[in-house]
């Protein structure tokens, strides 16, 4: 057993799908941690973060906390920012007074969503959605406060048993519907939230190492698909019939805020940081999917 201490970790937003993960992987390795969800921390609140701070006094924050509603973004902004921006702002303050690493999750929804390729850490941002401005705020506001301490970690498409996400909705509507309408215009990366969790604590730890540069890094599983894809590999894993998948556009689903039309993300800076990137999405779903399955009731399917 160790002499030294166990480094403490807070987590924040710890009730929603990426939260509970992060601290149950957290909890199975023996670390020291405090989870706070949002009735436990309001992030808007600057003196309950700094307060929450001092009593805690941990090591390493990660914020899972988020406003996620991004069409509903669009008509409240100043609330989303709040969250987003302002919340993430109190955190690196807080941090700062305390000496402690914040690992910030942002999103896809910084780019443009217009690339030719996918998008590197250091390439230009341009936010086209209410929600992308904000979490690009709350990106800026850790790094300038955190310049040596602060790290943003980018991520999209997130699915997991701890929460309502597109593939678990997948499963459900091909128990419900004959055929399910999915845009194919869209591109991105799946992410299995306990792989993500998983690279959240490997780069905590190399922060307080001192082995791992603070900035910004990309952390989705690898590869690239599109909804209509990731839906017709979900039908697939259900051994039920990927032609009940109807490609459609997102014209024809206009909604609220545009969503990118590509938006795959490079993660050059894991290996630069000594750190594996995440694994490619195929086999992250593929594993798992029994887990994804019991979490909204269905049989774990067997493939031949």
């Amino acid at each position: 057993m160790s002499p030294y201490p166990r480094p403490r970790w807070l987590v924040t937003g710890a009730s929603g799908m990426l939260g509970r993960e992060l601290t149950s992987l957290l909890v199975r390795r023996g670390a020291a941690v405090t989870a706070l969800g949002r009735g436990a921390l309001d992030l808007t609140n600057d003196a309950a973060v700094r307060s929450a701070l001092a009593r805690h006094r941990p090591a390493v924050v990660v914020n899972c906390a988020a406003w996620t509603a991004v069409d509903a973004a669009e008509s409240e902004p100043s609330r989303a920012m709040a969250v987003n921006g302002d919340g993430p702002r109190h955190l690196a303050q807080a941090c700062r007074a305390l000496g402690a690493v914040l690992l910030q999750l942002s999103t896809d929804y910084v780019f443009a969503g217009s690339a030719g390729r996918p998008y590197r850490e250091d390439d230009p941002t341009g936010p086209r959605t209410v929600y992308g401005c904000t979490k690009r705020a709350g990106e800026r506001a850790v790094l300038d406060i955190l310049p040596e301490a602060g790290y943003v970690v980018r991520t999209a498409w997130l699915y997991g048993a701890g929460g309502p996400n597109f593939v678990a909705t997948m499963i459900r509507l091909e128990a419900e519907q004959d055929t399910v309408p999915v845009v194919d215009d869209q591109h991105g990366q799946p992410t299995w939230t306990a792989d993500l969790a998983d690279r959240l604590a490997a780069l905590g730890s190399a922060a307080l190492a001192g082995t791992a540069p603070a900035g910004i890094y990309h952390a989705t599983n690898t590869g690239g698909t599109t909804w209509y894809m990731l839906a017709r590999e979900t039908f697939r894993l259900l051994g039920a019939d990927p032609g009940r998948v109807r490609p459609t556009t997102s014209l024809a689903l206009a909604r609220p805020a545009t969503r990118p039309g590509y938006s795959v993300l490079d993660q050059p800076r894991w290996r630069e940081a000594g750190l594996e990137p995440l694994r490619n999405w195929h086999t992250a779903l593929a594993e798992a999917f029994p887990t994804l399955c019991e979490a909204v009731g269905r049989p774990v399917p067997r493939l031949r």
